[in-house]
Order: C-alpha cells, then sequence, then structure tokens
C-alpha cells in the first residue's frame, strides 16, 4: 500500500474512532473541540436534529464539512441528510438517507411518529398554513383524549353508583395527565438507552 493511501485511511479511522470517543461530551466540549472539530460538529448537528432544530443542526453540519479533510465530506454529507430529514418530520427521506449509510433503516412505527410530528408540529419553513393546521389537529387530539378520559371514567363509576360530569372531566383529565406522564419518561429512559449504547460503539 502506498504510504499516501495507508495516511488517508489512518486519518478516516482515527475520525471516525474520536467520533465515538466525543460522543459522551457535553454541548459545550463539543465546541470547545478544536482536534476534531469535523466529528464534533457533526454530533452537535445530530443532537439538534434530535430536538428537531432543524436551523442549529444544517449550521453545525455546515462547520463540520468546513472542517472535514476531502475524504470525509461524503459521509458527513450523508449524515447531514440524515439528520435534517428527522428535524424537518421527513420520514421518507430519512429512511432513505440512513440506508445511504448503511443502517438499519427506521421502523415503521417510528417513521409514522414522524409523520404524525410533521402533522402537528411542522418545521418552520412548512409555512403559516401548515402550522395552523398542526395546532388545529393537536386540539382536536387532546379534546378527543379528554372525552375519551372522561367516558372511561363515567363508565367505571357506574360500578360505584355513578359519578357526575364534573367529576368525570377532572378525574379522566388527570388519568391522561398520568399516562402523558408514564409514556414520556418510559421514552426519555428509550432514549436514554438508545444514546448510551451509540456511545458505547458497535464493538461493545
Amino acid at each position: 500500500m502506498a504510504p499516501k493511501q495507508r495516511q488517508i485511511r489512518m486519518q478516516q479511522t482515527s475520525g471516525l474512532a474520536a467520533m465515538q470517543q466525543l460522543e459522551t461530551r457535553s454541548d459545550e466540549e463539543l465546541e470547545r473541540e478544536q482536534k476534531f472539530k469535523a466529528a464534533a460538529q457533526a454530533i452537535l448537528g445530530a443532537r439538534a436534529a434530535e430536538r428537531y432544530d432543524a436551523k442549529a443542526s444544517r449550521e453545525h453540519f455546515r462547520r463540520a464539512l468546513a472542517a472535514a479533510r476531502p475524504q470525509e465530506r461524503m459521509a458527513l454529507r450523508r449524515m447531514a441528510d440524515a439528520s435534517l430529514a428527522l428535524a424537518e418530520r421527513r420520514p421518507d427521506d430519512l429512511k432513505a438517507a440512513v440506508e445511504k449509510l448503511g443502517q438499519a433503516p427506521p421502523s415503521n412505527r417510528q417513521l409514522m411518529l414522524l409523520r404524525f410530528m410533521g402533522l402537528v408540529a411542522p418545521p418552520a419553513s412548512a409555512g403559516t398554513p401548515a402550522r395552523v393546521r398542526g395546532m388545529a389537529v393537536l386540539i382536536g387530539l387532546v379534546v378527543a383524549l379528554v372525552v375519551i378520559a372522561t367516558a372511561l371514567v363515567k363508565l367505571v363509576g357506574l360500578a360505584f353508583g355513578g359519578v357526575s360530569t364534573l367529576t368525570s372531566v377532572w378525574v379522566g383529565l388527570l388519568v391522561l395527565l398520568v399516562a402523558l406522564g408514564v409514556l414520556a419518561l418510559l421514552g426519555r429512559r428509550r432514549q436514554a438507552k438508545a444514546k448510551a449504547a451509540r456511545a458505547a460503539g458497535p464493538g461493545s
């Protein structure tokens, strides 16, 4: 193998290894990173995408590409495509971008949830009509959930001689809040577990 080819391969390997090592660092530490700036900015871009912040994600990947070596830019562009598709709630583009990265695509359930997110909370680039529509859908969904919870409380209350509509509404709201809290807790635990698995690397 020619010395130049060997050097390029070593640089690529060190860059990939650096990205795995940097995964555990905080955003502030990554912002200060200079030795592996491209990897640090790519991680920040991916994290911004997970927060659905497309503007910040795009800026971080722009910095990553500017700091990257030529042989690293193709991989970074593919990472950027996947991250921006996530941030902008584009499930079909996300699936295609993840497959180009050589990774397993998101499940149909995950894609459906992302499509739903795009409906109720569209990105800023979608325009005012889409955001108004999303707000209307969200309000309708909340009303529907409250009605369902109230109906369930009244149904259960029949076994105890019945309860008033006002009591059913308040208890239904309480049940709904508890259910949403449990779902949020489970979601955070799942995200934390996935982040820990990514930080550990594929060889662990």
